[in-house]
This record gives C-alpha cells, structure tokens and sequence, in this order.
C-alpha cells in the first residue's frame, strides 16, 4: 500500500489535494504536513503534523517512521510575495526542493515524488501566444527563477539517479475553500470573495491582463492522472504545461455581473502588472494531453457560478 506525505497541506492546492488523495488510497494512508494546522476536515480524518521541509533531520525521520512511498511537495514562497523577500524565498523554495531530490535519491523506498512548477518560469521573451512546451524560458521575477532552477534540477535527479519526479507548470489557480497565499493570480479568487461580501473590487491588474487560469477541480484531477501514469508515459522530466482558460479581470467582472447585476471593478495596477505582463497570455499543453491525458473541463461561466456558490456557502458558515 502505498503511503504518501503532502507537504504544504494547508495551502490552495494542497487543501484540496490532499481530501482527492484520501478518497483513493484512504485516510491513513495520506500524510498531510504544514508549518501551521490544515483544515479540520484534513486534520480530523487523517494524520497530520508540524514538518518544515527545511528541516532535514526531522523529515528524514519522519519519512521513515512513516514508511512514505511517495512525496507532493507543495510548499513555496509564491511570486508576489518572493519579490518582497527575494533571498529568503529562493532559499525556502530551492533548499526544500534539494532536501526532497535528495531524501528520494537516499531512501529506496520513495517510489515517485512530486513537485509544481509555474507559468512563472516564462518570461518577457517568451512568446505569449499559446506558449509551447519547449520555448525561451527567461524568468525575470524570483519565484520564476527558483522554478526553472527547480525544473532543472528535477530533470538532473531523473537521468543522473533515476528519481520518478514528475511536474506540472500551473498557470493561476482558482478556488472558494483556500484563500490567496501571496500569487500574482490572486485577483481571480479575490474578485468572487469581495463580490459576496461587498459588491466591489478594487483590482490590481489592468482590465485587458489575459492570464491562463484554471479551476481547482482541473488542477488536483490533473495532478493525479500525471502521478498515476505509467513512468514510460511519463516524456517531460522537466515540467509539464498546463494551459486552463484564459481571460482578463473584464472577462470575469462581465460574468459575476451576470449573478451580481450591481457588482463594481475598479482599477488600481500595482507591481503585479509587470510581473503579468510577463507571463503567457495562453499556453499549449498539447504534450500534457497526448502523454497522460490532460483535460480542461471548467469553463469561466461554470467557474464563475461555482465560486459565487462555494464563496457564499463558506462565509455564511
């Protein structure tokens, strides 16, 4: 049976990750760490811990005692908030990533590990138009940086050592039940929360940014259909692309008026607009489909009425 650790359990995707993964494998077989506590639903129904994945020795133990078969390591400082604390996000982001690589390579054990990459590894030379698989990666913020450096370093450890790591490039990622944690996409969640609780917002992006974007449901599907393929499907040891949907804050606000007839954006572009303007406006993951059977199912108008429902369901309780 396999046993697998999720570190970065309390964060947007690991949220809901980690409640995909119990119903497949079990609750007892699902390991959710954090620096803080997850949610109860997550702490309730199956083990959970306190684990810094900077702190090797206690993880290595914790592997162990644990008999982990597989690792989804989540944790990172995300783009907006490394570019206030540029050093220390890349040595969060990078020492954690090497202490995984390495755990792997020195515990037999450790069968497949997973690790996400971003849209932030492209850059200003990238071509923004259904930017390919393989294309210019020149990323001019810190998260992007310690992502393509990560990429890099996952492809070393799986033709040098033979580590089953395997990843994907999420473009923005939207949910109701995990808010923002400091991503350049932010807006796409905070649009629907502020529609609920006051009927306005203030966006940080200009109006006509188009960013690929993608409902949780697709991302944690995604995920896991990368992780349950075969190794020999497996053609990317870098990091997959993952294209979504792509729209502006205009696309969006036009939707919520449909629920909401009386919602207001207003614009107010801070530093997050150059790092947008940065990144893809569309991505192509034909690669992603044709080697283990990625699929987009989430279109804006059913996202938008998911968000509105899950948002007004989790502020009402």
């Amino acid at each position: 049976m396999e046993n697998i650790l999720i570190i970065g359990a309390a964060g947007q995707i690991g949220s809901e990750l980690t409640l995909a993964l119990r119903k497949i494998y079990g609750n007892e077989h699902v390991f959710a760490t954090d620096l803080i506590k997850p949610s109860k639903d997550i702490s309730k129904e199956g083990p959970w811990a306190i684990l810094d994945v900077l702190d090797n020795k206690r993880l290595v133990h914790y592997v162990i005692r644990h008999k982990i078969t597989q690792i989804y390591h989540l944790a990172a400082v995300l783009s907006s908030n490394a570019e206030r604390i540029p050093i220390q996000a890349w040595n969060i982001n990078m020492d954690g990533l090497m202490n995984i690589l390495d755990l792997a390579k020195e515990i037999p054990e450790i069968k497949k590990v997973f690790w996400p990459s971003s849209i932030a590894v492209f850059g200003p030379t990238t071509p923004r138009q259904n930017t390919p698989q393989l294309t210019i990666t020149e990323p001019s913020t810190v998260y992007g940086i310690s992502k393509i450096a990560g990429e890099r370093w996952c492809e070393y450890y799986y033709k040098n050592y033979g580590i089953d790591v395997r990843s994907i490039r999420y473009p923005g990622l939207i949910s109701y039940k995990t808010e923002p944690g400091g991503g350049t996409t932010d807006y796409a969640v905070e649009i629907f929360y502020e529609a609920v609780r006051t009927g306005k917002y203030e966006c940080f992006l200009e109006k006509d940014t188009y960013l690929p974007m993608m409902f949780m449901s697709d991302a944690i599907q995604a995920t896991i259909n990368l992780m349950e393929a075969k190794p020999e499907k497996i053609k990317v040891r870098s990091s997959y692309n993952l294209g979504g949907v792509s729209f502006s804050p205009d696309d969006i606000s036009k939707e919520i008026k449909k629920h909401i007839p009386d919602f207001e954006i207003t614009y107010n572009p801070d530093f997050r607009q150059q790092i947008a303007e940065s990144w893809p406006e569309s991505i192509d993951d034909k690669k992603a489909q044709e080697d283990w059977g990625c699929k987009t199912t989430v279109e804006i108008e059913e996202m938008t009425k998911l968000m509105l429902e899950g948002v007004k369901e989790k502020l009402t309780k």
